[in-house]
């Protein structure tokens, strides 16, 4: 038989947007750390009157802020498909990361930057320099153990994911951004209060206010770059990004390996969330199959597939003769 253009879909799945609880044990921690550091750091600029140390409290704020974000947007990518959104609200998460981005930009960067360059311009001298150190040294203790805490719970999510897989690579193809946000934050975090600290040696060493201003718009440059990195991963997920390369191969090992599939045309698949994929294939049947074996075929296709990973929500399977099928033409939506 030849197979007819026609779309054979899977039942509706009802199961909601699963996010595994590590990620939000990272969250919580940042956001328990950085509410308090950020009281502390504001305390010691208004006292000292450092630049350095003021751009370190804006910094310590905005990261409060982006976990209340992230924590909001898990929340709501929880939500159970319904007519409006019927493919649920997993990408949730990925707008208000890019959210995250830009405040990271908007408020730490710009500001860090802003406040270095008039201290740069019009030179304060500082006061109380021991509450600074004190002050900084409470936070590196406190971000290093948030930041171990993240990296932890990172890491976990990579050998999850593919135990042979680099850090990097595993940032590139992570779908769940709230485990990176979060390791990227508290890094930066980290990295600002050593500029900071060398920004108050030198000015000890030398005298010149100026070294103290010049370590604030160096933290700026650092959120800056942080924030594009967040907004480029965010943006890709955002647009849609394929599930995992390694899952990919599977899905066409599988459907590639059944006795009524002449020929795979196209398999796509997108992540609609960090844990709700859509898998959509346009395959080419045996000639010589009646309808019922299309439609037991379809069935059989449709458990293996979802059986590869619990994240596999949707599978659509669209009939297409492979001389038919034109490259770039995407399965019709099904219903």
């Amino acid at each position: 038989m030849r197979a007819t253009r026609s779309v054979v879909c899977s039942s509706k799945s009802v199961r909601g947007v699963q996010i595994a609880g590590s990620s939000k044990k990272a969250i919580y921690a940042a956001l328990v750390g950085n509410s308090l550091i950020a009281v502390t750091k504001f305390i010691a600029a208004t006292l000292s009157g450092s630049s350095a140390m003021l751009s370190e409290g804006i910094h310590s704020l905005v990261d409060t802020g982006n976990q209340l974000l992230l924590l909001y947007g898990l929340k709501r990518a929880e939500k159970p498909p319904s007519p409006e959104f019927p493919f649920g609200h997993g990408k949730e998460v990925y707008f208000w990361s890019f959210v995250v981005a830009m405040l990271i930009f908007g408020l730490g960067a710009s500001v860090s930057i802003y406040q270095g360059w008039q201290h740069l311009i019009h030179p304060q001298e500082i006061t109380n320099i021991g509450i600074n150190y004190a002050v900084l040294g409470f936070a590196v203790v406190f971000e290093s153990v948030a930041l171990a805490v993240a990296f932890r719970e990172f890491r976990a999510h990579v050998r999850a994911q593919d135990p042979e897989m680099g850090y990097f690579e595993a940032v590139k193809q992570g779908k769940d951004p709230s485990i990176f946000v979060v390791v990227f934050e508290d890094s930066a975090a980290l990295l600002g209060l050593v500029i900071a600290i060398c920004g108050l040696l030198l000015y000890q060493i030398t005298g010149l206010p100026q070294f103290d201003a010049a370590a604030s718009i160096v933290i700026g440059v650092v959120l800056a770059a942080t924030a594009w990195w967040l907004a480029y991963e965010s943006k890709g997920l955002l647009i849609g990004e394929s599930a995992h390369p390694r899952l990919v191969q599977k899905i066409r090992e599988i459907v590639g390996a059944h006795q009524h599939i002449l020929h795979i045309n196209e398999l796509a698949t997108l992540h609609m969330g960090p844990t709700r994929i859509i898998v959509t294939l346009s395959v080419d049947f045996v000639d010589g199959i009646d309808s019922a074996t299309v439609e037991n075929t379809v069935t059989r296709l449709n458990r293996a597939v979802k059986a590869l990973d619990d994240s596999i929500h949707r599978v659509f399977v669209e009939a297409e003769h492979r001389v038919d099928h034109h490259p770039g033409h995407r399965p019709e939506a099904g219903t």
